[in-house]
């Protein structure tokens, strides 16, 4: 009888749950600095007061600096450089713009053991997370779409995806603009001048020249892609896979209707017969 019971157990435990490996899209914040003073003014403008809706959010501190200016000019000791930054007041200033910190990659001993004390996992320092742009890798964004997001921001406009699943732009963006179509594709019907940029977790259509950054697919959509009535961009980017002028566009499509799309993890630009 005992036998029974326990097999009777041992099945409906089992019937109950399944463990599974599984993969989750963040955000990620790739910090330069400890300075959370400067870092809390720089999101101020550059974000102003937009809201991320509980954003889960992977912070990289990868690219902080090893030595922190204050102890190179002695202001510090290294010992108390290495606990420079703020864990707990970072996490504050994130929360405050509806992001929610889930994980830290990159980090020393020492932020690693202030990001566990304060509920953070640790993620594998390659791991692959969805710009946005100010992300970084703008992600902003990312993505390095992160990385790129790193000059002043004059408009932001993001779209939610429940409200449309296309976003219409139909005014010229100057540089310093910004156009986020969240969970949607984008058309822009004018021109995107250099320094602006434009972001899409779908596709992007731009039926005038595109001068600027275009990022498409944004949260990882491999799926998406780019078109232009003239292809001028300074940066192209599709699910953080992305092409800058420091490798010119081909003479093919340069300046001419284009599409570009993801094939595996190579930009594939081809011309459009219009």
């Amino acid at each position: 009888m005992a036998g029974g019971s326990q097999a009777a157990g041992g099945s409906r435990a089992a019937d109950l749950f399944e463990l599974k490996s599984a993969s989750v899209s963040l955000l990620a914040l790739v910090l330069r600095s400890s300075d959370l003073t400067a870092l809390a003014a720089e999101m101020q403008e550059r974000l102003g007061e937009q809201q991320f809706e509980d954003e889960g959010l992977l912070i990289d501190l990868s690219q902080l600096p090893s030595v922190p200016l204050e102890a190179q000019s002695g202001q510090l000791s290294l010992t108390e450089a290495a606990q420079a930054l703020d864990m707990t007041g970072l996490l504050a200033l994130l929360r405050g713009y509806g992001l929610r910190p889930v994980a830290v990659a990159g980090a020393s001993d020492a932020q690693r053991e202030q990001a566990l004390a304060l509920g953070l996992v640790e993620a594998p320092l390659g791991a692959r997370a969805e710009p946005r742009a100010a992300e970084p890798r703008v992600q902003t964004v990312i993505k390095e779409v992160v990385k790129e997001v790193v000059r002043e921001v004059e408009v932001v406009r993001e779209v939610a995806a429940e409200s449309s699943r296309t976003v219409i732009v139909d005014k010229p963006l100057r540089s310093g603009q910004q156009v986020y179509a969240k969970g949607a594709d984008l058309v822009v019907l004018a021109l995107v001048n250099h320094g602006a940029e434009v972001i899409a977790d779908g596709s992007i259509h731009v039926y005038a020249p595109l001068r600027g950054k275009a990022i498409a697919g944004a949260r990882g959509n491999t799926e998406a892609r780019i078109f232009a009535a003239s292809l001028e961009a300074e940066l192209i980017a599709i699910a953080g896979i992305y092409r800058t002028t420091e490798n010119p566009l081909p003479p093919e499509v340069l300046a001419k209707p284009a599409q570009v799309r993801l094939e595996g993890e190579k930009l594939v630009m081809e011309a459009l017969k219009l």
